[in-house]
């Protein structure tokens, strides 16, 4: 057993060791800097900043940061042929499509890299069709202008309507529809499991439907 915990620690120091020398090496290449270097970062940084400005404000020009309805089917291809990155609810009026609704309007506002809108699949046969769109709520994931994925019902949320936001904010990034940053949110809905609020609002929800 001793040995086993002596062979642990070697790790442990070498895997220290390796992170320390890497900081050093990060701080010697910092201490080398001279003004113009720092000037040349400087405005590197400055321009990043003014282009992701830029690109906000196009996107917020064109919808993003909220969550809205497409009146018709014309509309919706309009809609995802301005935005590189589109997350389309098809719905109907019912429960699981208002627990869809609910986490969308969430998203919006984090993610305003992303179009997120929903349109009324039973107002929409040719699209429905078309995207072969049956089980509802259905959300469609579309990247320049073509349907690249599909969210189907609660299935892949944990096939209950009590799914986490953040659930299904990981399952859009695995779509790679939204920039998701940060530590994967399935560790984090584990280990705060209970910050995992429930967004049931009525005592007779339906189950995922169709059409």
């Amino acid at each position: 057993m001793d040995k086993v915990q002596e062979i642990v620690e070697k790790q442990v120091l070498t895997v220290a060791k390796a992170v320390e020398d890497k900081l050093d090496e990060e701080i010697s290449a910092l201490d080398r800097l001279d003004l113009d270097d720092i000037e040349v970062l400087r405005e590197r940084r400055l321009q990043q900043m003014k282009k992701m400005a830029e690109k906000r404000s196009r996107w917020m020009s064109l919808g993003h940061g909220e969550y809205s309805e497409i009146p018709n089917e014309k509309e919706f291809f309009s809609v995802v042929k301005a935005s590189e990155r589109v997350v389309c609810h098809f719905y109907r009026e019912n429960w699981p499509c208002k627990v869809m609704d609910k986490h969308l309007s969430i998203l919006a506002k984090q993610h305003v890299e992303t179009r997120f809108v929903k349109i009324n699949a039973e107002k929409s046969p040719y699209l429905a069709e078309k995207l072969r769109i049956v089980v509802l709520p259905t959300l469609a994931v579309i990247k320049n202008a073509k349907v690249d994925n599909y969210v189907v019902g609660f299935d892949e949320l944990g096939g209950t309507d009590d799914f986490s936001t953040e659930e299904l904010e990981e399952r859009l990034a695995k779509a790679e529809v939204i920039i998701f940053e940060g530590e994967s949110s399935r560790i984090l809905s584990k280990s705060k499991a209970q910050t995992k609020k429930s967004v049931r609002q009525s005592s007779n929800p339906d189950s995922s439907d169709s059409e």
